[in-house]
């Protein structure tokens, strides 16, 4: 099997370069699409996306497109339990420090998936669970991830999954969104202003340099989380998304 000077197995350098190009087109593409995307040969794209669809980790779709496969699945619930599982700790500090649930999620095909949480012990909390997913322009979580990224990334999610308003607060279409990340990049973190669930505000931020789009959030109902609650979270959120950081890049 031929390997690069740098160590690294060629072959299986390719399969993962092709899986995460799949991953940026929104989840299929055709043959064509993955050729001008790439430096790979046409044969070399062909052989490695047949040995995949083999092996069940892409399918072909009846239009002849290649999306992700099934058994991706199972390697991405185990890479999320593993995530979640690490970055528990600095979510149990931030639900002991600021007394509201804590959670993180991550970016998966256009979608966020929340994959830890740390309930708090109100009774009166937000009821959102590990493994559900959401749309990220109506989210804490999901707006703070949006607002790492390219407004062109952006406009190529949003027009895939659409801009459901589950409130006549969400955000219902893509100017005033864009406008929104720019004002979250602006002060490094995102507000749910009931836009998800009425009576809820949630304050979010990303993990930096985690290796897939992430971030955590403090929520609650929004007689508790209001602007002073808000002052006491941020710095808070700062410290434990920079400490999930180190975590995640540890060698």
């Amino acid at each position: 099997m031929a390997e690069k000077p740098s160590g690294g197995v060629q072959s299986v350098e390719r399969v993962f370069e092709l899986l995460e190009l799949i991953t940026d087109a929104g989840g299929d593409v055709t043959l064509s699409e993955l050729s001008s995307s790439t430096d790979l040969p046409l044969p070399t794209i062909h052989r490695l996306l047949r040995t995949l669809v083999a092996l069940g980790y892409i399918r072909q779709l009846p239009n002849r497109r290649y999306a992700l496969g099934p058994r991706l699945i199972r390697l991405g619930d185990g890479a999320n339990k593993q995530l979640g599982a690490l970055a528990r700790p600095q979510l149990k500090s931030l639900v002991d420090r600021l007394g509201e649930t804590s959670n993180m999620a991550v970016l998966d095909s256009d979608m966020v998936i929340y994959v830890a949480q740390v309930p708090s012990s109100h009774s009166m909390r937000m009821f959102t669970e590990v493994g559900r997913r959401a749309h990220t322009h109506d989210t804490g979580v999901g707006k703070a991830i949006l607002a790492q990224l390219d407004d062109d990334v952006v406009r190529g999610i949003v027009a895939r999954t659409g801009m459901p308003t589950p409130t006549a607060k969400s955000i219902g279409d893509i100017d005033a969104l864009l406008h929104d990340l720019k004002l979250i990049r602006e002060r490094g973190y995102s507000i749910d202003e009931e836009e998800q669930e009425l009576g809820v505000r949630c304050f979010a931020m990303a993990v930096p340099n985690a290796p897939t789009p992430t971030a955590i959030s403090v929520s609650g109902p929004i007689t508790r989380v209001d602007q002073g609650f808000g002052e006491r979270a941020v710095p808070m959120l700062r410290e434990a998304a920079n400490a999930i950081s180190v975590e995640l890049n540890r060698n």
